[in-house]
């Protein structure tokens, strides 16, 4: 099994970077900066050789020309993607081989049109790489999509084993965590993931990857069905509501603002 190790790039991206010490070879994931890549292949001894791309946003795919260039890899990505430099196309339930491993790919429309996930579902450690859908308490914002997109993207990630980890893109988590506060301000589990992840942040560590086992019990906008989600939507609407998807509508609508 290969290790992960975060590359940290602009004000609070990750780059995902897969490598082995049996092997020279590393994949990137969403490489929206080709210099700190390269830096850390160089620092790990490794050469590069893919690129995996979730959706078209440019702190996503900026690096990626250049590390073509340099290393001559296969540019994996949304076949519907804007960004013109997918070498090979990929559409939802297609499987592709990554340094070893079987990753089954999840279009996941809602942050953009052409997002998609990578999930690779190994018996001891299950990994989903998704971009800016899913992160640590919180979601991505909807730049093209759909709320019911959303929520299926949502509703998917609840599917997946709890011991699954999870690669999202974005140090995004104290924000997320003060947000899911204000949701379930009574939420005990809540309270010690932002006592972990403000230490984490104090140490300048990455509070990624996180788990579904924790976001089941920390994010609200997989929490939709729960009665203390639901009555803060309610509260925060002033009107009653009456489905999942009124309720993640409502929350999606507040965090934008909050």
């Amino acid at each position: 099994m290969y290790q992960v190790t975060p590359i940290p790039a602009f004000d609070d991206n990750y780059i995902w970077m897969l490598h082995n010490s049996n092997s020279k070879q590393a994949v990137v994931v969403d490489p929206g900066d080709a210099s700190v890549v390269v830096t850390a292949l160089e620092k790990q001894g490794k050469t590069l050789s893919a690129i995996l791309i979730t959706h078209h946003h440019s702190d996503h795919t900026g690096g990626v020309d250049a590390l073509v260039e340099q290393y001559k890899v296969p540019v994996y990505g949304p076949h519907n993607c804007n960004y013109q430099g997918i070498t090979v196309p990929l559409k939802d339930a297609d499987k592709i081989a990554i340094m070893g491993t079987e990753f089954v790919i999840k279009a996941v429309p809602g942050h953009t049109l052409d997002h998609i996930c990578y999930f690779n579902n190994h018996s001891q450690q299950p990994q989903i790489f998704c971009g800016d859908t899913l992160f640590l308490a919180g979601c991505g914002r909807l730049f093209e999509g759909s709320m019911p997109q959303m929520l299926a993207a949502m509703e998917y990630f609840k599917t997946l084993p709890d011991e699954t980890q999870v690669y999202c893109a974005h140090e995004y988590s104290l924000s997320n965590l003060a947000f899911a506060k204000a949701v379930e301000p009574n939420n005990l589990q809540l309270r010690e993931a932002i006592t972990r992840c403000k230490l984490l942040r104090e140490n300048n560590q990455p509070t990624l990857p996180s788990s579904l086992a924790v976001e089941r019990l920390i994010n609200p906008f997989l929490r939709c069905e729960q009665q203390s989600v639901i009555d803060s939507a309610i509260s925060i609407n002033k009107a009653n509501i009456n489905s999942p998807l009124e309720v993640f509508t409502v929350l999606r609508n507040w965090k934008n603002n909050f």
